[in-house]
């Protein structure tokens, strides 16, 4: 590799600083749930993905000051409380980081794809092992306490068939047919997600003193709980059951544990992955309602992460990532 191909790419450079915010978001909340967590099989599984994360913290640091790169700021202990009282069940925090897994594992996926440099595809070849660890944990973890709930199963087909009527995918008016079982998949996976996003918004907005965090996190909520409406009933109409819901696992404490620049961040987040998982749904279903349903989330998704990235702007909270050299100025 010459001189030239040692230097960090802007894919390199773009993953390497979301992982360390990642990382350091997870931290905080690991801080979070270790500080106030009672059950103890779940309080050891965050303390392994906590050890996790800083490893990752202390790697990606090593790359920065190799490459003269100046260190993103990320999030500190200045963004979590630890004296804070717990915000959510211990339950809810274990379904939270299995999520959360699915999200790294997406993340660390894509940013192995776009590295070029050997070191780099060998931290996230680790990252991506660490990651699918704690997703086995806590998927463990989750059985054995009763506390994951599968999608719908599906009757096996007696035999193979072709599909021979076009209005399979292409029925416009009439009655739909019922779901594939990609379909249902995709509406189960999305419906989880929309419901552990609902739950963090609630506990948000009821622990944020500010006016504008506040406010964004209502538009959120108003988003999430109208795909949440939408796609259940598409399973009910079918006899097929939805995930339940997170409401219950928030606890009444109005003392807030993380930092409202963490809380933005974190909402602003959520609804930036769930655009593309929508977009999966979207391309993989065929059911033109559903294709229309996923096209209309995702814009409504979109607009809540941009409301989430203004009031980050404004109130500072982004950090200005490296930019194309203006040559029409030089």
């Amino acid at each position: 590799m010459n001189a030239e191909s040692k230097r960090l790419t802007s894919p390199e450079i773009t993953s390497l600083c979301a992982q360390y915010q990642q990382d350091t978001l997870a931290v905080c909340v690991a801080k979070h749930v270790l500080a106030t967590g009672t059950d103890a099989e779940i309080r050891s599984l965050f303390a392994f993905s906590l050890e996790l994360s800083k490893k990752h913290i202390e790697l990606l640091t090593a790359i920065f000051h190799a490459e003269h790169f100046p260190l993103p700021k990320g999030f500190t202990d200045e963004d979590v409380d630890l004296h804070a009282p717990p915000l959510f069940t211990d339950s809810f925090w274990l379904k939270y980081l299995h999520d959360m897994t699915i999200h790294g594992l997406a993340g660390y996926g894509i940013s192995f794809s776009v590295s070029v440099r050997r070191d780099l595809r060998d931290y996230y070849h680790q990252c991506n092992l660490d990651v699918m660890e704690v997703y086995n944990r806590s998927l463990d973890l989750l059985l054995a306490k009763n506390l994951y709930v599968p999608a719908p199963y599906f009757l096996n087909p007696k035999q193979q068939e072709p599909i021979t009527d076009l209005t399979y995918a292409l029925d416009f008016v009439g009655k739909q047919r019922l779901l594939n079982a990609t379909e249902a998949g995709n509406i189960y996976f999305n419906l989880r997600k929309s419901m552990a996003t609902k739950a963090l918004l609630i506990a948000f907005k009821q622990v944020s003193k500010r006016k504008d965090v506040r406010k964004v996190m209502e538009t959120g909520l108003d988003v999430a709980h109208k795909h949440i409406e939408l796609y259940s009933s598409i399973m009910h109409e079918e006899n097929l059951h939805t995930p339940p819901l997170l409401d219950n696992e928030i606890t009444t404490s109005t003392h807030a544990p993380f930092s409202e620049k963490l809380m933005t961040f974190h909402a602003g987040a959520m609804f930036k992955v769930a655009i593309t998982y929508y977009a999966t749904a979207m391309t993989t279903s065929m059911r033109l309602d559903i294709v229309g349903h996923c096209e209309a989330c995702i814009l409504r998704d979109l607009k809540v992460a941009g409301r989430c990235s203004e009031v980050m702007i404004k109130n500072g909270w982004i950090e200005k990532p490296p930019e194309a050299s203006d040559r029409k100025e030089m």
